[in-house]
């Protein structure tokens, strides 16, 4: 096997783990989340950062990331002013933190 192709079998491994979960005690409810996500979905966030607009850096990294447990994604592109604007920026910085904390296990990929 290549090295290509153990890097992509590593990382199907490492998309395919369960989700995760960040407990939103001021929402009333539990966001889902993949611990890895590919450059295509992290694109949009790191222009973002890359441009200096931190801020929003965040907010789309919330956008992408949070599902519900059906893995479908609970915000909209069109949520991001609403997002920035109404709601609380401790709340979305401490569930992005947590998101973009959280490690794959190793073990759970087999290695």
């Amino acid at each position: 096997m290549s090295v290509l192709q153990k890097a992509t079998t590593h990382f199907k491994a490492a998309l395919s783990n369960e989700m995760k979960t960040v407990v939103v005690p001021e929402w009333e409810s539990t966001l889902y989340f993949k611990a890895v996500s590919t450059f295509a979905e992290e694109q949009k966030v790191i222009q973002l950062n890359n441009e200096g607009k931190i801020v929003e850096a965040l907010v789309e990294s919330l956008i992408s990331k949070a599902r519900d447990a059906d893995g479908k994604r609970v915000f909209k592109g069109a949520d991001k002013t609403t997002i920035m604007n109404e709601v609380d920026p401790a709340v979305i910085m401490r569930i992005v933190t947590e998101m973009n904390s959280s490690e794959v296990d190793e073990e759970e990929l087999g290695n």
